[in-house]
């Protein structure tokens, strides 16, 4: 299995933390001039992205600490607290937006230079589709949580900006200020969409949630390929994830006769079976005599 340097997640994070430096300097200036709290939604979003991107940044590095005295298991699941934390952060910030456009849009408000709002957002969202798109595909390569999350805020970044597009648009062609707020309502909406989306992805890997079936499929056609003829049975079949790590733990059964050194060798190389059919696996095997409670290798749990 080809492994990946950890060094590459740092540079993606730290490629979206400046991202997202820059597209708050623009749209903070553009919601100044305009007045359009749409656009300093838009700010405001790109504002928990950033402090997102530096969670992030954070997370995949200490992810990447070697097991200590402390942390046994290491320190994976460092992506999925950052990941939870992100959620968090976006629902505050919608809520922050929900406020204010509801307030304009009771109270009324004066969107100025409009042209000048229309061609930040323009960029705004060109930056983000690339950068997110970068992201993503760098997530999928390390099989990271955090830069997938961060991948996804780019995302949603991308798609309430054109959101917001549409709402300048449209009060440059009717003349009404209430598109402004309207947009920045669209916009909270996808934020909160966004933000429950990984708080649940989150919180269902820390609460060690088994993974998905196929992936258990997976890790068991590669115990069934690699089954030695000594190998009676294995039960008590166990999967978690944290980070981009999988951790999986069994108990296999030897045939009477089998000493404890084959059993051992035999273990260790049905360890390696998984670990190459499994990216990222960390694999314990409990070694057992044939007793009572057994799954065959061709079917379901019986003789418990």
């Amino acid at each position: 299995m080809t492994s990946v340097k950890p060094a590459g997640k740092s540079a993606t994070a730290l490629v979206s933390v400046v991202s997202n430096s820059l597209l708050i300097v623009l749209k903070l200036v553009a919601g100044v001039l305009t007045g359009s709290i749409a656009i300093l939604t838009e700010a405001i979003h790109s504002g928990i992205d950033l402090l997102a991107s530096l969670i992030a940044l954070f997370s995949v590095r200490k992810a990447d600490e070697p097991a200590d005295a402390d942390h046994t298991y290491g320190h994976e699941k460092a992506e999925n607290v950052a990941a939870g934390a992100e959620a968090m952060l976006i629902l505050l910030g919608a809520s922050i937006v929900v406020l204010e456009a509801t307030r304009r849009l009771f109270e009324g408000a004066e969107i100025n230079r409009l042209g000048l709002g229309i061609a930040v957002i323009g960029v705004s969202i060109v930056v983000n589709l690339g950068v997110s798109t970068f992201v993503g595909r760098r997530a999928e390569l390390h099989d990271s949580p955090a830069l997938e999350a961060d991948a996804a805020h780019l995302r949603a970044d991308a798609l309430t900006s054109i959101a917001v597009l549409v709402g300048l648009i449209l009060v440059e062609v009717t003349g009404s200020a209430e598109w402004d707020s309207i947009a920045a309502l669209t916009v909270a909406a996808a934020i909160v969409h966004t933000g429950v989306r990984l708080a649940m992805r989150s919180g269902r890997v820390l609460m060690d949630e088994a993974p998905p079936a196929a992936e258990l499929d997976e890790i068991e056609r590669a115990i069934a390929s690699a089954r030695p003829t000594q190998m009676a049975g294995y039960h008590k079949l166990r999967a978690r994830r944290a980070g981009a790590r999988r951790h999986v733990d069994l108990h296999v059964q030897f045939r009477s006769g089998t000493s404890l050194e084959e059993a051992h060798r035999l273990a260790h190389a049905l360890r390696g079976a998984i670990e190459a059919a499994v990216p990222n696996a960390d694999v314990l095997i409990h070694v057992e005599p044939e007793g009572s409670y057994r799954k065959s290798l061709e079917g379901p749990l019986r003789h418990g």
